[in-house]
């Protein structure tokens, strides 16, 4: 499995009793990892007995993040470039508030993006499979993943898109394998319209999910997931819509769980699951991953728990 996360950053996650701006405070821990959306993705294929590569920027001169992620056992191919890397800082707070400031990136120059290209393109003949997930640098174009859909499905790949509405909705056209936004990101990329939130007490969130996912299929998407949160995620494709519940657990740090997610879809496709069956395993492996304080990080012992539990539920 390839998994391109061109915007790849190094997160510093701190825990504060209380975020008050304006004010000199003192944390109670700060952790300091490798970090991006794809990054994610890998932990939790890795967790899932896959041994996926990771392709994304790195500075020439700051092997900050290429350390990091050789030392959870990452396999990295990193492309370089010069000038400082990214960085994200990551607050989280008692009362499980977050507070996310992500850097923007390096610029990346035409022949830059071109080379990039050619290398995910390369490094895709090998594989059943890529994720483009995350955000992409200034200096890439909007249609940057849609591109790499192509030359995926060219080597024989799938190619899955978890992305910004604006990229995801750039991809369609070349028809990715599986898109999977939230239901503020599909409904903004469906009005053009910015929607910062969706409020997941509303009764209506499984239908607004499910109308959205057939919309997203109907431009393009062969699989079209959109996730509602606590409550679920709803799948369209050609053989119909389904509205996908979630397990009831205990949220630590839901950062990355649609991450999760994409990672637990991937490996049920890899071991020949159904899209409804692996689209069930990566709400569980999801809602499992909320359970820990680290992003991608998920205990196999309380998936199995949730697996059996649903199990337990469908045969009464």
């Amino acid at each position: 499995m390839l998994v391109f996360t061109p915007n790849t950053t190094v997160d510093v996650t701190t825990w504060l009793a209380e975020l008050v701006p304006g004010s000199v405070l003192r944390d109670r821990r700060t952790v300091v990892s490798g970090g991006g959306k794809g990054v994610n993705v890998c932990r939790t294929l890795r967790l899932l007995g896959h041994a996926p590569r990771l392709v994304g920027l790195s500075p020439r001169q700051d092997d900050t993040l290429e350390r990091h992620l050789a030392a959870e056992g990452c396999v990295f191919v990193p492309f370089h470039h010069d000038g400082p890397g990214r960085l994200s800082h990551i607050v989280l707070e008692d009362s499980g508030r977050t507070t996310v400031l992500n850097g923007r990136g390096p610029q990346l120059s035409g022949p830059e993006w071109e080379a990039l290209r050619s290398l995910v393109g390369e490094l895709a003949r090998s594989t059943r499979f890529v994720v483009c997930s995350g955000s992409v640098p200034p200096g890439m174009p909007e249609d940057a993943y849609g591109q790499v859909v192509s030359l995926a499905h060219e080597r024989g790949a799938e190619c899955l898109v978890d992305s910004g509405p604006a990229f995801v909705r750039a991809s369609l056209s070349a028809g990715p394998d599986l898109v999977s936004p939230n239901l503020a990101e599909a409904e903004g990329m469906l009005t053009g319209q910015q929607v910062e939130a969706v409020d997941e007490q509303s009764d209506d969130v499984p239908d607004r999910c499910v109308d959205a996912s057939r919309r997203l299929h109907a431009m393009g998407a062969r699989r079209a997931v959109v996730t509602g949160g606590r409550y679920g995620a709803a799948l369209t494709t050609s053989a119909g819509s389904w509205w996908l519940p979630a397990p009831m657990v205990r949220v630590v740090n839901a950062i990355g769980a649609g991450d999760t997610f994409v990672g637990g879809v991937v490996a049920a496709l890899a071991s020949g699951a159904s899209d409804v069956e692996a689209v069930r395993h990566g709400i569980r492996v999801a809602a499992a991953a909320c359970e820990t304080e680290t992003a991608g990080i998920f205990s196999p012992a309380r998936l199995a728990e949730l697996e059996r539990v649903e199990l337990l539920a469908s045969a009464r």
